[in-house]
């Protein structure tokens, strides 16, 4: 499979580097966080490279679909479901995405608060 050389979260997924894999499935993976918000944050993503939900097409629906099955099935193993959890995809510069890959986080293990907001309260 081909992929971006400098992508780091395709390399994870093709397995190029030691990261622990924590889920297997069609087409996706799933590993943890290296910069943890909380005390289960696990990230799942496409083996193929796509780079934001922006580039998403019509094709990637059951691919999505999947990865929030995953994430939900990774929830129930980590033993966070029953208290609750958040998903969050991030997408382009100002929505926080890090790494040019989609992604989606599973957050959980703890009460979460919800701070999205602007950086800059004169963005009106």
């Amino acid at each position: 499979m081909d992929f971006p050389t400098d992508c780091i979260f395709c390399k994870i997924a093709n397995k190029k580097t030691g990261t622990e894999i924590v889920y297997k499935g069609k087409g996706i993976v799933a590993f943890r966080d290296i910069n943890p918000i909380a005390p289960v944050h696990i990230l799942i993503v496409p083996k193929r490279h796509i780079e934001s939900v922006n580039d998403l097409t019509e094709r990637d629906a059951s691919l999505v679909g999947r990865m929030v099955i995953a994430a939900k099935d990774i929830a129930k193993e980590l033993n966070i479901a029953e208290d609750g959890y958040k998903l969050l995809f991030r997408t382009g510069k100002h929505g926080g995405q890090e790494v040019n890959h989609i992604h989606l986080h599973l957050i959980g293990g703890a009460a979460l608060h919800e701070e999205i907001r602007p950086l800059n309260v004169d963005w009106k």
